[in-house]
């Protein structure tokens, strides 16, 4: 497992302060957020350290070296990254250390045509359900965006984006849509990670965003749900363009 270019181990145990990142990795995997087994840490902390790139594809997951930072058998190692490879994180083929899962482009591209479809439908449905209170906590979550853009924080932009897609997903009110959004799971969050880290991604994503939450205060369907489809594509197409291959070697 690699450390991080400042020395700082990628997998860092929370304890009693989980990140935003741990807490959003727990709900989408169903976890209380007390997160108090040793299989939840275990779990959550390599699962942050995927979607925040600190560990990459094709990175090893020392099984020995886990159990040794969360003070564990390997047993509980091993259970945590069988759920994470059941969501598509890590791969563990025999005879080999598990490893942080490569995504194909292929794959990509199809997750990213499934969230700009349902998102689309969101988009639709806070136009025509959200109250004035709720844009109003949008707006909320729109300033913070920005504050975190300007500050060139693209972990703290990415878990507020989360949290916006999050709570639009509330306002829909469509139970079964926020399923399949969680249900595409941690490798979502990756992928979202990954595009807003390409330089110049943070100031046009804001301004999209902008121009998103303006639809839906104009109470503009038709347009909301194009700029959504828009904003959803325009992060697939910064990680095709950057040259990413899925392989660790972008």
């Amino acid at each position: 497992m690699n450390a991080r270019s400042d020395g700082k181990p990628a997998v860092r145990p929370f304890g009693t302060e989980p990140s935003a990142g741990h807490l959003e990795i727990m709900r989408v995997l169903g976890r209380s957020e007390r997160a108090t087994s040793v299989v939840d840490q275990i779990l959550v902390s390599v699962g942050t350290a995927i979607v925040e790139s600190r560990l990459h594809p094709g990175d090893d997951l020392n099984s020995v070296e886990l159990a040794r930072m969360f003070q564990s058998s390997r047993t509980p190692v091993r259970e945590a990254l069988l759920t994470l490879e059941r969501e598509g994180l890590v791969e563990i083929n025999a005879h080999r250390r598990p490893r942080v899962r490569r995504l194909s482009l292929d794959e990509v591209r199809d997750i990213y045509e499934l969230r700009s479809t349902l998102y689309a439908l969101v988009s639709r449905r806070i136009v025509e359900n959200a109250t004035e209170s709720e844009l109003g906590t949008l707006r909320d979550l729109q300033h913070r965006l920005e504050q975190a853009a300007d500050a060139g924080d693209v972990d703290r932009y990415f878990w507020l984006n989360v949290d916006f897609r999050n709570y639009e997903a509330s306002i829909a009110g469509n139970r079964t849509v926020r399923r399949v959004l969680d249900g595409v799971g941690v490798r979502t969050l990756q992928l979202r990670h990954l595009s807003l880290s390409l330089p110049g991604r943070l100031g046009a994503s804001v301004a999209d965003h902008e121009r998103l939450l303006r639809a839906y205060e104009d109470r503009d369907a038709d347009l909301a749900s194009a700029l959504t489809q828009t904003l959803v594509r325009r992060g697939l197409a910064a990680i095709e363009t950057s040259g990413w291959t899925g392989r660790g070697d972008s």
